[in-house]
């Protein structure tokens, strides 16, 4: 095998021109080749891990002398394909996790313990979404302990706990520490330290319930009627149209498969990936006409079960939430709304909001929103701001 950066750059770009990628893509990749072709000038051309490494590291940008996230991307993104290459002998075109991965602790009983947690999340059927979350607290706080001198587990105490959850509020927002906690106490269950539950309980985090702000009708209309028009593609109006229509959660939506999908009758049937609880809703018309017009026009052709696929190389489901989440707002601008930024959440309450004001019963909103308990959707009765003021007690006579 040729390990040159300019022989490897070729069997990369052809790769890439393969897979069908877009001749921009081709283009910055190239550019970032010819950049790493400079940099592997000290070492006769030759590419290496620890070369790569380096080269990946190279984040600052020479113009401005500050983080670039673009070369962050560039170069990260190279690195992976060229590394591929070097290892296994092909290039691995798939999708790169987001974010980077947490290394896990060094102490063989904090690394045993870890994966003693992730095994019992899996045996449980957690969601991966879930595991991820409480696994990367538990990991964190296990790595602070290591960080503080602390190597063995009976050597934590209450105090490390609070400490770790001030470690935190540089990175977290105060209205989410509570989600910190919520997600920080399964593993401490686990362990069966009460002593540590206990230590946890005195963060007294508050959840906070905001309420959400809702679209009003002129806004519903611009965004439907943009759909309708086809001013964006049937792909990101199914996308939007489904979330606006029916409040489905971004991690179903993007996990929807082409057999969940009942043409015939209109409905679509899928199990919730947060609950794990069935859930079959009726399609309206203008979703339907997206939906086929995307499967059978738009769609690239792939082997993957998922409904919605990115439009760039490499074909793969859309990668997470955020996805859904650019999507929605595109449409949204297309259709003229300039002021409003929304996600599914906003799409959520908003459906919840409309079947309430139609005066449908709560447990019916339950069903259709696909809670697992009824009581959830109490939520949503603060955006019912007519029905709220009903309940409202007038003054008595003489208590002003």
């Amino acid at each position: 095998m040729d390990r040159t950066v300019a022989a490897i750059g070729d069997v990369v770009v052809a790769a890439l021109e393969d897979a069908g990628y877009m001749q921009s893509t081709i283009g910055q990749i190239r550019k970032s080749i010819r950049w790493l072709g400079v940099l592997a000038k000290k070492h006769d051309g030759v590419y290496t891990s620890e070369l790569g490494a380096e080269f990946a590291s190279m984040t600052t940008s020479p113009r401005t002398g500050r983080y670039s996230s673009q070369r962050h991307t560039d170069y990260g993104r190279l690195v992976w394909l060229f590394d591929s290459y070097v290892l296994t002998g092909t290039v691995d075109l798939s999708m790169r996790p987001r974010g980077q991965q947490k290394q896990g602790p060094s102490s063989p009983e904090f690394s045993a313990l870890l994966a003693a947690w992730c095994h019992d999340m899996d045996q449980r059927g957690l969601a991966r979404s879930t595991q991820n979350c409480f696994g990367g607290l538990a990991c964190e706080y296990l790595n602070y302990l290591e960080a503080g001198g602390i190597s063995s587990w009976e050597a934590a105490d209450g105090a490390s706990v609070l400490g770790f959850l001030e470690s935190l509020r540089s990175r977290w927002a105060e209205s989410s520490m509570w989600s910190a906690v919520a997600s920080f106490r399964p593993f401490l269950k686990f362990t069966n330290r009460t002593d540590l539950l206990d230590a946890l309980a005195l963060a007294r985090a508050r959840r906070h319930h905001e309420i959400v702000p809702l679209l009003g009708p002129g806004v519903e209309r611009q965004v439907v009627g943009a759909c309708r028009e086809g001013l964006v593609s049937a792909r990101d109006a199914a996308i939007t149209l489904l979330s606006l229509a029916t409040g489905l959660r971004a991690c179903d939506i993007r996990g929807l498969r082409l057999r969940d999908i009942d043409w015939r009758g209109g409905t679509v049937g899928i199990v919730q990936q947060k609950t794990g609880n069935p859930l079959t809703l009726p399609l309206p018309p203008l979703i339907l006409v997206n939906l086929a017009q995307y499967v059978l026009e738009e769609r690239p052709a792939s082997d993957v079960e998922e409904v919605f696929l990115r439009l760039k190389a490499p074909h793969v489901a859309l990668a997470d939430h955020a996805s859904i989440y650019v999507i929605v707002n595109k449409v949204f601008r297309v259709s003229g709304v300039e002021d409003v930024k929304v996600g599914t959440r906003a799409l959520r309450y908003n459906a919840a909001s409309r079947l309430l004001r139609a005066g449908t019963a709560l447990p019916t909103i339950s069903a259709v929103l696909g809670h697992a308990h009824a009581d959830s959707t109490n939520v949503y009765l603060s955006t019912d701001a007519e029905h709220l003021r009903s309940c409202v007690l007038p003054l008595p006579e003489g208590a002003w």
